[in-house]
């Protein structure tokens, strides 16, 4: 079995594992029905942090050679974090690829390992919602506001999350 098609039926269990048992704080699905190696996400802001009461819209889109090789995953939705690059696409450790960090910054235990699932991965982008890593940013204007302009920073998130409740 070729290893498109072994990542198609795992892929296909995950979605219907999702499906039955919903997980709180986002909802996945195909974006478009014929092709299970795009997904579309929502990620609800989680409660108790500045991201609270938005709508996150993302795609997550897997390499055929799934789960061998992690998914990127990238907002569709303004996100201002400093962990997401301007256009979007997520910075975590465990959407890196397996092995070792060529800039020493990550263990391999923290890297992508086929262990992870469509939940376990967009659980780790709300907890990164919550607690930003402002050590290796995606997105360095960000990171740098974090951390010496807090106020400007809560700004800028409350107005993502306005525009992600207009865009219901």
């Amino acid at each position: 079995m070729g290893s498109s098609s072994q990542a198609s039926l795992l892929l296909q269990k995950q979605l219907k594992d999702l499906c039955k048992n919903p997980v709180d704080g986002f909802s996945a699905g195909l974006l478009d029905e014929t092709n299970l190696f795009e997904w579309s996400v929502t990620i609800i802001g989680p409660p108790d942090t500045l991201y609270e009461g938005g709508f996150f819209n993302a795609i997550m889109s897997f390499p055929p050679n799934y789960p061998n090789s992690p998914p990127t995953v990238r907002f569709t939705s303004d996100v201002w974090h400093p962990n997401v690059y301007s256009d979007g696409k997520v910075c975590i450790s465990i959407l890196h690829p397996p092995g070792d960090d060529p800039n020493g910054y990550e263990l391999a235990s923290e890297r992508w390992s086929p262990v992870h699932t469509v939940e376990s991965i967009v659980l780790s982008i709300i907890s990164m919602l919550s607690s930003p890593n402002d050590e290796s940013p995606a997105n360095v204007e960000a990171a740098k506001e974090w951390r010496e302009r807090r106020d400007d920073f809560k700004k800028k998130v409350s107005r993502c999350v306005r525009r992600s409740q207009e865009m219901l």
